[in-house]
């Protein structure tokens, strides 16, 4: 750090000083420092508590206790000259401790800092000033697991800032603050800037920590899905198996949400569908080719009432011109992830493939018969272009 001379026009470099060389307390010093302006931090915080020490079965205290602008309880733990080993373990358990203070919890501790260091001054009234809030009731405090941890120190070993970059990772506020002391001549003065995570990479950081919290969460539940999924469709092709339904034999249980087996038509498929909110079973017509499809689902489309009074209900016909395949389906809501609804859903399922497999397939293959292999084009569309080429 530098003073500047103006009128020499030069830098003159501050002495850097130890705070047990300057004879400068933790408690007596920083700490006070730090309660008086806690802005020096970077940021709004209000102090509710110094050398705080309410908690069950423990004597031990942290030294600062702040809220920050959202509400987040701050865990301000303060060194001198050096971090020491076992900071973070320490600081984490006060973090551990405060976690399960409620909001009214939070209003006493600052109430009775207020009684002790601002001759009685309101605390509800104080803290709905610092959250910008008309009635405390509209704020929110110490949420779930959003507490947060300043570590501030001269030095910190490698085994402290290691473990502060693995919280972040892991979701953790964490910050390290280096605090220094600098003297020229009687004057002295303190650096106090945060090194843990860098300012300018902060948001980053936390975007990268939340983004990495999202996927493991999207991960586990894909794992749990994955699970129930094969163990949903096990049961599903035992039953299947007891009513010797041929189609299924040779398929095995899947983690994916459908099963299909062919339904003697090339590239049409009879499925059974497992969803969250729903079952479904259905005859996906999805040849290589878009025109046959639509042709085939056009041609079962025009004998519906004589198709679904076969199979017993209403079905759902989706010819989807804006894509190749073609679709007729059944449906029913069920809570599918419930295990307890599962000997319902598969006896659903059971009943109502073998319904739409002998409502299809004898039309299905009949129709089969009509597309001429390897023309490429349904029977109308042949016609069309023989007669054209014959002018």
């Amino acid at each position: 750090m530098f003073r500047i001379d103006l009128p020499e026009n030069r830098l003159v470099r501050l002495k850097e000083r130890r705070f047990a060389d300057l004879n400068l307390q933790e408690r007596d010093h920083l700490q006070e420092w730090l309660a008086r302006m806690p802005d020096a931090l970077g940021e709004e915080l209000l102090i509710v508590q110094k050398e705080f020490d309410g908690f069950a079965d423990t004597r031990e205290r942290l030294d600062l206790l702040a809220l920050d602008k959202e509400g987040r309880l701050v865990v301000v733990e303060n060194k001198l000259d050096d971090s020491g080993r076992d900071v973070v373990w320490q600081a984490l358990k006060y973090v551990a401790y405060c976690s399960s203070l409620k909001k009214a919890d939070i209003v006493e501790i600052y109430q009775k800092y207020l009684d002790r260091w601002s001759e009685g001054a309101d605390a509800v009234a104080n803290l709905c000033d610092f959250l910008d809030v008309e009635d405390l009731d509209e704020a929110v405090l110490n949420a779930g697991n959003e507490q947060r941890l300043v570590l501030i120190a001269a030095n910190f070993r490698k085994e402290v800032t290691t473990t502060v970059l693995w919280l972040l990772g892991h979701g953790v506020r964490a910050q390290c603050f280096r605090v220094v002391p600098y003297s020229f001549g009687e004057e002295l003065f303190i650096d106090l800037r945060q090194i843990i995570p860098m300012p300018e990479a902060a948001d980053y950081m936390i975007g990268m920590a939340a983004k990495d919290s999202e996927e493991k969460s999207v991960q586990g539940a894909q794992r749990r899905s994955h699970g129930l999924r094969q163990a949903f469709w096990t049961r599903v092709l035992e039953e299947l198996r007891t009513r010797n339904v041929a189609r299924f034999e040779n398929i095995s249980p899947s983690k994916d949400h459908w099963l299909s087996c062919a339904a003697g038509v090339a590239g049409c498929n009879f499925s059974l569908i497992f969803l969250r909110a729903e079952a479904r079973v259905e005859l996906s017509l999805q040849r290589s080719d878009a025109a046959e499809n639509k042709w085939l689902f056009d041609r079962l489309e025009s004998g519906k009432h004589e198709l679904e009074g076969r199979f017993g209900n209403e079905l759902r016909w989706r010819r989807m011109d804006d894509r190749k395949a073609s679709r007729i389906n059944y449906s029913c809501p069920f809570d599918s992830y419930d295990e307890r609804n599962w000997p319902e859903i598969a006896e659903w399922m059971c009943d109502h493939i073998v319904g739409l497999i002998e409502t299809f397939s004898e039309p299905l293959i009949r129709l089969n018969q009509e597309l001429k292999p390897g023309t490429g084009a349904p029977p109308d569309e042949r016609d069309v272009a023989a007669s054209a080429s014959e002018d």
